[in-house]
Order: structure tokens, then C-alpha cells, then sequence
């Protein structure tokens, strides 16, 4: 298990991986606005769970448990935004600030009861079907559904 902290540094290389291709140390000081001995720090922690592939100088790749934690990651935010935003009526910016703050700290188990909850109110799709945020079911469908 890593740190809040960690998460949040393997979700900001998953999604500058999605957007630029080569991660490198300054890529993630830039985006999460925090100094490269900091990013480094972080990066040889992620690399000692296994998470990232690293060499000194080197670009940033993520292993494949480091992929699958940081999509988990990620579905968690949406879930929670989108129960926040289109639930319970918070603001969008409001609803993502919120959304931040509580992912940090929510179980897998409240996750999957949140986001069947979430969906089955908005009328996505039918999430009987043993929905578990370690999948990433949620993701990919609701941003399928919502795009109709």
C-alpha cells in the first residue's frame, strides 16, 4: 500500500503517459508545480513498490501494477465527481475540488457502492453486474454512455 501523497504522483504520470509519451522528471515537477528533488523522492519510492520503471536521467514508464493502481485511481475521482455534480447538484468546480479531497480517503468498498448508487440514479446502465472499482468497467462505460 503507498501513500495518498504517491497516489497522486502515479496519477499525474498515468495521465502525462495518456498525453505526452515520454515522462520525465521535469514533466511531473511542472504539473504537480513541486521540485525535482521532491519528484525524485516520490519516483525511487514508486520505483521500490514495484510501480514505475526508472533509471537515472531516464524517462518514466509505469509497470503494469502501476497502470492498473492509477486507473483505479482515476475511476474513484470520477465516481465521486460525478455522484457530487450530478447527485447532489454541486457546482462543477466545487464538485471537482470535493471530489479530490474525497478520494483520497474512500475504501474500495464505499467506492462500489457509491458508484452503483451514482448510476443506477442517473440511469447509465445497469450496474448489477458485480461492479468493483479494481475493474475498469465504470470508466470506460460511463464515458461511452454520456458521450450518446
Amino acid at each position: 500500500m503507498i501513500s495518498k501523497a504517491l497516489e497522486e504522483y502515479l496519477k499525474t504520470i498515468y495521465v502525462l503517459k495518456k498525453q505526452n509519451g515520454n515522462i520525465r522528471v521535469t514533466d511531473i515537477a511542472n504539473k504537480m508545480n513541486c521540485s525535482k528533488p521532491s519528484v525524485n523522492k516520490a519516483i525511487n519510492n514508486l520505483k521500490e513498490n514495484n510501480l514505475i520503471n526508472y533509471e537515472t536521467y531516464g524517462t518514466i514508464e509505469l509497470t503494469e501494477n502501476g497502470e492498473q493502481l492509477a486507473k483505479k485511481i482515476l475511476e474513484t475521482y470520477d465516481i465521486v465527481y460525478l455522484f457530487f455534480k450530478d447527485v447532489i447538484g454541486l457546482k462543477e468546480e466545487s464538485a471537482k475540488q470535493e471530489a479530490e479531497k474525497v478520494k483520497l480517503v474512500i475504501t474500495d468498498e464505499t467506492t462500489n457502492k457509491l458508484a452503483k448508487y451514482t448510476h443506477k440514479v442517473l440511469d447509465l446502465y445497469d450496474l448489477d453486474c458485480n461492479y468493483d472499482v479494481n475493474q475498469e468497467r465504470c470508466r470506460n462505460c460511463k464515458r461511452r454512455t454520456l458521450k450518446k
